[in-house]
């Protein structure tokens, strides 16, 4: 290819190791004990990070209820709503950390956060109101990873699976 420079021998060395059955780019992550507690503790803490962001949240709306009512109405949101999105974000930020129900968990929370998104940060002229868009989205993409990826073994969901080992 034109303007395109490969080293001497790093193609052939490197197409020749791809096509090898025996490569793995999961090597090490099989189900030994080592591996599968490393996995659980990094998604223990994942899901930890994950959850302080609505755990935050929910108490800074308690503590700031009638300044988040306002922001509500000036939304076009009933703040009656208000309740339940602090129930949600409490709530859910503590099931993330425990694990419980994760599947479920986890798209109540993705779905909050793009519904958030939609409702409170839609004027896209807006740098910051922009900002906080795609970082509500970011939060749903990696609630989604988390739904994917499962809780772990450190976890509600994780111990009560049952092992054949």
């Amino acid at each position: 290819m034109v303007g395109r420079r490969v080293p001497p021998g790093a193609g052939s060395a490197y197409a020749t190791h791809m096509s090898d059955a025996s490569f793995n780019p999961r090597a090490g992550t099989e189900t030994g004990t080592i591996d599968e507690t490393g996995n659980s503790s990094v998604l223990l803490v994942a899901r930890c990070l994950v959850a302080g962001l609505f755990l935050w949240s929910g108490v800074g709306q308690v503590q700031g209820y009638d300044e988040t009512a306002a922001v509500m109405i000036h939304s076009g949101v009933m703040s009656n709503l208000l309740p339940i999105a602090v129930f949600i974000e409490m709530a859910g930020g503590i099931l993330l950390i425990v694990g419980y129900r994760m599947r479920l968990t986890v798209l109540v929370l993705a779905s909050f956060s793009v519904l958030t998104a939609l409702l409170f940060h839609a004027n896209f002229f807006d740098h910051q109101q922009m900002f906080h868009f795609l970082k509500n989205c970011a939060i749903a993409g990696g609630l989604l990873s988390l739904y994917v990826a499962g809780p772990g073994k450190l976890s509600f969901d994780g111990l009560s699976v049952n092992d054949d080992s």
